[in-house]
């Protein structure tokens, strides 16, 4: 077994809007070097003791500027290497046809996960219970099926036009019992206002997992004080290139120096993403 960072950014910035684009400082960093050499990027996994990497891409042009050329963009990076790069893509809630545009992603794209992110989408999670946005009941009915993982942003986010009220985990508590087989990632844990909302929606459903990127390592027995008791059930990511996270290793270092266990570190690091993104051969 090898670490997983189950939450690292390689994105088309190229379509990001400028003021998001300027708030991640994007324009001037290192990292944007990646965007079009993932040898080096699988180069600087390895020397940061990171085995795989999730890519995490969505669709917000609103917000973040993100279109569906998103997908094609992370379909085509992975090809460098499908085992240790796991692509996510991502579509619109309210698309015309949910469940074919996922079977797409699936089936012609091999993606491997699906973003949502309310916050930067202007959506709840639970939409489909009221008939607002029915297509959800068929967007995660075909998650289901394809066995995606479907990874909600949770939390609050600071880029400009962003809704935060939509960023409450608690509004996936249908999606957990109405989809008891779909897999359901809370991204960053709710931070910072509903964070015990994230671990209690984690402890009730089996299908529900709680993914710490974007936290400052050092304090995240601060914020999960259950951590090594939870970690049967805890995701490893960083968030990289994000902002406050400068470098991989780094924030692996930091995690490793947490006063738990080394058998809840290896779950977290380690079997939790296996059971999460199993492994697969080249498509």
């Amino acid at each position: 077994m090898g670490v997983t960072d189950c939450h690292v950014h390689i994105n088309p910035i190229w379509e990001m809007r400028p003021d998001a684009a300027e708030l991640l400082g994007y324009s001037t960093s290192a990292p944007s070097r990646y965007l079009t050499d993932a040898p080096a990027f699988l180069e600087y996994l390895t020397a940061s003791g990171v085995e795989r990497a999730v890519l995490i891409n969505y669709v917000a042009p609103e917000v973040i500027g993100y279109t569906e050329k998103a997908n094609d963009f992370v379909s085509e990076y992975v090809r460098a290497d499908p085992e240790r790069l796991i692509a996510v893509g991502g579509l619109r809630p309210d698309h015309a046809d949910p469940g074919g545009e996922v079977g797409r992603l699936a089936e012609k794209l091999h993606v491997r996960g699906i973003k949502l992110h309310p916050p930067h989408q202007g959506f709840r999670p639970d939409a489909y219970a009221d008939g607002t946005l029915p297509g959800l009941r068929a967007l995660y009915a075909a998650c289901e099926r394809y066995e995606l993982p479907v990874i909600f942003h949770t939390g609050t986010s600071v880029f400009p036009r962003a809704r935060n009220r939509f960023a409450d985990p608690m509004m996936i508590e249908d999606v957990a019992l109405d989809f008891p087989h779909l897999t359901i990632v809370l991204a960053h844990g709710g931070r910072p206002i509903w964070m015990e909302t994230a671990v209690f929606l984690t402890r009730r459903f089996a299908n529900v997992w709680l993914e710490v990127s974007g936290i400052p390592p050092a304090r995240l027995l601060d914020y999960f004080p259950t951590l090594a008791r939870l970690s049967d059930k805890v995701l490893f990511g960083t968030d990289w290139p994000g902002p406050g996270v400068k470098d991989i290793r780094a924030n692996l270092d930091a995690f490793r120096a947490l006063p738990i266990p080394a058998d809840a570190q290896r779950r977290i690091l380690e079997e939790n993403p296996l059971k999460v993104f199993p492994r697969r051969g080249p498509t």
